[in-house]
This record gives structure tokens, C-alpha cells and sequence, in this order.
């Protein structure tokens, strides 16, 4: 006969913990296991039963289930005598809670091997007194199971309407935490993806460094919504180990959780795409008359001295722009509370005091997008904007850093537009055709790239005026005979002209071959 009260398993919102039972030790302390005795398994005691079962024939090993207590006689037993070890073993690895026997008519005592085995597996073996029925046993430790889950279910039920009213009455994950920690006596912190500890209620430092998953005195509790994860609750007990019914508590806290997490995105991204059309307009000259209020709004101060910053996703790195987005915020709270951030389609723009240093923040943003590495990203920065007015021309300066940068130093450049050069007056010329009809007129068929003795060859010629013409170097350079250099030298002076005399045309191919640099900007 078995005896199941459980309901169909209940799986929470996040880690499907089933919450409901009691321990080893706690069945054997009701009162019709007064005279029971523990023979073997004695550190088993905490495993949990949620069922009963109580069977009598042949081959128990088809019928048993996990978490079970399972009550028998040496009748099945009595044939086996030599197997009985290999039984216990058999039993602990269908997840079985404990066995109880009844000794005497079939079964006088159990071989010490099955005791050993028992002490060995943590497998509790109780031997039940021949005076008490298996329905009285079963009648007791059933209605405390019972008991105990309708205990716990309604003191979770109870937590959950408290949780759930604060999100009502507008709390946030502060509320949340600092409810769990009162009501569970526990230090509680909520943790985002990331590590970082958003809210908690105990000692920060201890709940950051718990482990990722529950173990020892910690209990880790996914934060979960939408199949996304956004974080973990953290519980730390400095008594010990956490009861099952706060781990109840605990995931409904996490559902909670994700629910005030998921709203605040939501609020977020609205907020978020209001202040980025925002910023596009005032960076494109169209704000209108009142933005320097509309920005103070924002916490934004535009009426002083302010510089631009842009950064661009690189364009081998796929990786979602918020994430960039994420690491710009942060550096600029650090560097300057009162700047602007914004996201566009594949840049965020960051607007900082004259007194913040920009390599400085570039450099703090970098490293707040460690986590996306090898993702990297190139910045550019404007000269100084003395108000509002001024930023469109900043942002255009800044855009064009960052673009140069990435052409003439790599991916992950970071360049400022005073610094550019040369190439800062060429960026301004906007009429491109013009820049690649003059690299034409100038190189001629070493402008294009269809044969790869032209690249060749312009490498040959930049070296040469790199070096002022200095053969010897140049030959060094390019690790080539000196004869070598000189017959490339012939040949280059038949295409181009007799540039090692005229210094004119060694300034129209030098400035053809910088255009051809930032060939794609």
C-alpha cells in the first residue's frame, strides 16, 4: 500500500524547488516512533520525506520512489540475506528518504554489512518498534507533512501578498529586499548580471562575494523573466543553512523581483529613447529655443563650457549598441554627473564639463566594456564647446575623430580632433569627389588597386617621403638592396613625375596618399 499526499509537484516561477516535508529526524520524533531505534545512516537524518510507503513483497525495489519513507517487514528480506548491502545502495540511489523495518518473525537482525553500508551512504536505517501498526505510523507522519506543507505554503502565500503589494504601492527592489531580510531574519542583497549589487539589506561586501550558485550558508536564487536572466537574489545566513520554507520565500521574491525589473527597463527604454531624440536634435541644431531647460530637466547642464565625445561600435564587432551604452553611463557618473548620454543607432555621445578629462573617461568606459572583449569600440572627441549652440560643430568634430581615428590607428582608436592633423583639414572638405578626383589627377594608375604592384609601389613612395628621401633609410625600412630602391625610385618618377626634385609635387603626393588613407571616412 502507498500513501501519497503530495499534490502534483509545485514548481516556482524560478528554480522549481519543491518546498514541502520533513526530515528524517523530524519523523523520528513523533510519537509513535518513540521506541524506534537508528541503526545505521545517522548523517541522513536531514534528508527530507514527502511521502510514505508500505510494502511487503518480494521486489520493493520496482515500487519505491524518491524522498520516500519506506515502512516494511523481514519478509522480503528473509531470502536475501547476502544481498542486503547491495539493497541499501540500491535503494539511496533511487532517492529513497529512509527505511524502517519490523524485525522478528523472518528477519532477526540485519547483517552488519547492510549497517556499514548504510553508515557508509548516509542511508538511514530505523528499526520500528513490533508494537506500533504501520497505520499509525503512517496516520502521524502523514498529517505532519501535511501539516507542514500547509504551513509553509500559507506563510509563502503570506509573503508573496506582502511582495506583491509593495510592487502595487510603487516600491522598488529596496522595498523588496529590506520586506525578505525583515521577514526571513536574513542579509538579502539583489545582484545584476554583472555582480554588481543593485539593492541589499546586511553587509554588501559579504553578499557580493557570494558564490554564483547556493552552497554553505549562501542561497542564490535566479532572478528571471521573459527567459532572460537579470540578475539573482543573495541570502546569507551566518547561523547556517537556510530552511526550505525561506527558500520558498526567496523565489517568490526573485518573481517579484523580475517583475519590478522588467517594469523598470520598460521605463527605462522609454526614458531612454526620449533623451537620445533629444540630444540627436540639439546635436543637429534643431532644440529649439528652451534647451538648455529642457536638458536641465534631463539633470543635464548645458550652459557651460562642455566638450563631445563620440564612440562607434566597430564595424567587425556585432554586439547590441546598449551595452556601450551601459559602459558610457557609468564612466560618466563617475566623471561628471551632470553630462549628457544618449544612444543612436551605432554610437553613444557623451557630453562632459571642460574640467573633465576625456582620455581619462574613454579610458573608464573601455573598461566598464571589459565583459565584451575582444568587442571593441573607437572614440572621438571635439574641442571645447562654450554652450548649447556650439555642439552641433562639436558632435560633427567628434564624429570625425572617432572615424579617423579607427582608419589611421585601428580598431579601439581613441583620437581627438585637434590632434588629427592634416587630416583634420582634409576631413573638413565635405565635397569627396573632389578629394578622390585629386588623388586621380595625382597618382594616377597607382590610385587604384586593381594591380598589387600599385600598393606596392605607394608603399615605396610614402616610405620615401616619410623619410625625406632619405635612400638609405627607406631601403632599410623596406628591407630592399639599395639597387632595388633605386630602380623603384626610376620607375615611380616615370609614373608620377620628377618628384625627388620638386618639392610642390612631393606635397600633392603626400596629401593624395593621406586621402587615400582615409579612403571610407
Amino acid at each position: 500500500m502507498t500513501a501519497d499526499p503530495s499534490p502534483p509537484a509545485m514548481r516556482s516561477a524560478s528554480t522549481g524547488t519543491i518546498i514541502h516535508g520533513v526530515s528524517v529526524g523530524e519523523v523520528l520524533g513523533v510519537s509513535t516512533l518513540a521506541g524506534a531505534r537508528l541503526i545505521g545512516g545517522r548523517s541522513g537524518l536531514g534528508r527530507i520525506v514527502q511521502r510514505l510507503n508500505v510494502m511487503e513483497v518480494p521486489d520493493i525495489l520496482a515500487w519505491v520512489k524518491p524522498h520516500e519513507l519506506l515502512l516494511t517487514t523481514g519478509y522480503p528480506l528473509r531470502n536475501t540475506p547476502q544481498s542486503l548491502g547491495r539493497l541499501v545502495a540500491d535503494l539511496d540511489e533511487r532517492g529513497l528518504a529512509a527505511l524502517g523495518i519490523k524485525l522478528g518473525r523472518y528477519v532477526d537482525e540485519l547483517p552488519a554489512e547492510m549497517v556499514e553500508q548504510a553508515d557508509r551512504l548516509g542511508f538511514p536505517l530505523i528499526l520500528l518498534p513490533n508494537d506500533v501498526g504501520f497505520d499509525d505510523i503512517l496516520n502521524q507522519v502523514l498529517t505532519d507533512i501535511l501539516n507542514r506543507q500547509a504551513a509553509l505554503l500559507a506563510r509563502t502565500e503570506e509573503a508573496h501578498r506582502a511582495l506583491v503589494q509593495i510592487v502595487l504601492a510603487g516600491g522598488g527592489l529596496r522595498e523588496i529586499v529590506a520586506e525578505v531580510a525583515g521577514l526571513l531574519g536574513l542579509a538579502v542583497a539583489v545582484v545584476d548580471p554583472t555582480g554588481q549589487v543593485l539593492e541589499s539589506s546586511g553587509d554588501p561586501a559579504r553578499l557580493r562575494a557570494a558564490p554564483a550558485a547556493s552552497g554553505g550558508d549562501y542561497t542564490v536564487v535566479p532572478v528571471v523573466a521573459g527567459g532572460h536572466h537579470h540578475g539573482r537574489i543573495v541570502a546569507h545566513s551566518p547561523a547556517g543553512a537556510i530552511r526550505d520554507g525561506d527558500i520558498g520565500i526567496l523565489e517568490r521574491a526573485a518573481t517579484v523581483a523580475a517583475l519590478v525589473v522588467t517594469r523598470q527597463e520598460a521605463v527605462t527604454a522609454v526614458e531612454s529613447k526620449y533623451r537620445a531624440d533629444f540630444l540627436r536634435d540639439v546635436l543637429t541644431g534643431r532644440g529649439g529655443p528652451r534647451v538648455v531647460a529642457r536638458a536641465r530637466a534631463f539633470g543635464w547642464d548645458l550652459e557651460r563650457p562642455v566638450g563631445v565625445l563620440v564612440a562607434e561600435i566597430d564595424p567587425e564587432c556585432d554586439i547590441p549598441p546598449d551595452r556601450l551604452l551601459t559602459a558610457w553611463t557609468t564612466a560618466l557618473r563617475r566623471h561628471d554627473p551632470r553630462g549628457a548620454v544618449a544612444g543612436f543607432s551605432h554610437e553613444v555621445v557623451a557630453v562632459a564639463g571642460a574640467d573633465v578629462d576625456p582620455a581619462r573617461l574613454a579610458k573608464d568606459a573601455v573598461a566598464a566594456f571589459a565583459d565584451c572583449r575582444p568587442a571593441t569600440f573607437s572614440t572621438g572627441m571635439s574641442r571645447i564647446a562654450p554652450g548649447a549652440d556650439a555642439l552641433p560643430d562639436a558632435y560633427g568634430q567628434a564624429l570625425k575623430a572617432a572615424r579617423v581615428g579607427r582608419q589611421l590607428h585601428g580598431s579601439g582608436a581613441l583620437a581627438h580632433f585637434d590632434q588629427l592633423g592634416v587630416y583634420r583639414l582634409l576631413s573638413l572638405v565635405n565635397d569627396t569627389a573632389e578629394l578622390h578626383a585629386f588623388v586621380k589627377e595625382t597618382l594616377g594608375h597607382l590610385a587604384s588597386d586593381d594591380d598589387a604592384e600599385n600598393a606596392d609601389l605607394r608603399r615605396t613612395l610614402q616610405v620615401l617621403l616619410e623619410t625625406n628621401l632619405n635612400v638609405a633609410e627607406t631601403a632599410r625600412r623596406l628591407h630592399f638592396h639599395y639597387n632595388t630602391l633605386r630602380y623603384r625610385i626610376g620607375k615611380l618618377e616615370r609614373l608620377l613625375g620628377n618628384f625627388t626634385e620638386d618639392p610642390h609635387l612631393r606635397l600633392n603626393l603626400t596629401l593624395a596618399l593621406h586621402v587615400l588613407r582615409m579612403r571610407g571616412i
